[in-house]
């Protein structure tokens, strides 16, 4: 189990990094198939593609339970998979009743009402920043982005 659990961060970890831009070859010389002289060249000829301004798509949230005996454990990644514009803030989650046998910090999650949780006291999630946090239940909870602030 714990092999699935490192799997699965390692995946999380690679949809950060891979799913919010990409190079684009700027430059002529990938169409008229003639290669740049020198590495500085090539460097000059890219850029870092960016998106515009970050939205609830780039805030990634996924869980998976860990363990299968006595009461099981769920472990919840959220990440912010944007690379431009400011940091999300004031992120909240759909979340029912949320509870858990085992204890959450509530500075990283927090249920303040029905239906309503906090993530990270509201501070901003910066790009590639990971909450990750492990609750005990009979079931999983299915969480959902509610509402974030964008500046």
């Amino acid at each position: 189990m714990r092999a699935a659990c490192v799997l699965f961060f390692i995946c999380s970890i690679m949809l950060t990094f891979f799913s919010g831009s990409c190079l684009v070859d700027t430059s002529n010389a990938t169409l008229n198939k003639k290669e740049p002289k020198e590495t500085s060249e090539r460097s000059r000829s890219r850029k870092l593609v960016t998106y515009g301004m970050c939205t609830n798509r780039d805030i990634s949230i996924s869980q998976v339970r860990e363990s299968s005996t006595g009461i099981p454990q769920y472990i919840v990644q959220i990440v912010n998979t944007c690379m431009s514009g400011c940091a999300p803030s004031n992120i909240h989650l759909h979340c029912g009743w949320f509870a858990s046998a085992k204890i959450v910090n509530p500075r990283t999650f927090k249920r303040v009402s029905y239906d309503d949780c906090l993530v990270n006291e509201g501070l901003p999630l910066k790009n590639s920043q990971i909450i990750r946090f492990t609750y005990s239940n009979s079931f999983m909870y299915p969480l959902q982005l509610k509402s974030a602030r964008f500046c």
